[in-house]
């Protein structure tokens, strides 16, 4: 239970390795991914999980290396979000930043594309936004966490 088949600093240099592979990795995917957990997200989320759990304790089960694994990857999280918000760049680089999806009713197609948003997910979005098409929006901007948030056109004063 104790005793660990590998060094210590060597599960710290894996588990480095694995969260900055993760990170680039999720960053290259695109908000989608990360802002909308659907099924299928969620199941690419738990099988990486698995997939890369060997690479980080070479094969090792002991609870010592269990911690220190555990240990880095909550280090390397708070070091990478303490780089973000002293150093904008990197805060940019690891959130990305919001972009415009609608503007003044008017739908960003090669967004839709590139951040692979069907036209399901903009209805959802605006349903939940309050609105039923998007010539009731006057800007509706996909978040760095994914989400969209929809700002509504000013209705008419009768």
């Amino acid at each position: 239970m104790f005793s660990m088949s590998v060094p210590w600093w060597e599960f710290v240099l894996r588990g480095v390795v694995v969260y900055l592979f993760l990170l680039v990795f999720l960053r290259l995917s695109g908000k989608r991914q990360t802002g909308q957990y659907e099924p299928f997200d969620l199941i690419l989320l738990l099988i990486l999980s698995n997939a890369v759990q060997n690479s980080m304790n070479a094969g090792d089960n002991s609870l010592v290396g269990g911690l220190i694994s555990a240990s880095t990857l909550m280090l390397c999280h708070v070091a990478l979000a303490r780089l973000a918000f002293h150093f904008p760049r990197i805060g940019r680089w690891v959130d990305g930043k919001a972009q415009v999806l609608i503007e003044r009713g008017q739908l960003n197609e090669a967004l839709m594309r590139q951040e692979l948003l069907t036209s399901n997910d903009v209805e959802a979005a605006l349903r939940a936004g309050g609105c039923l098409n998007a010539h009731e929006v006057e800007r509706a901007t996909i978040e760095t966490n994914g989400q969209i948030t929809v700002v509504l056109r000013p209705q008419p004063v009768n």
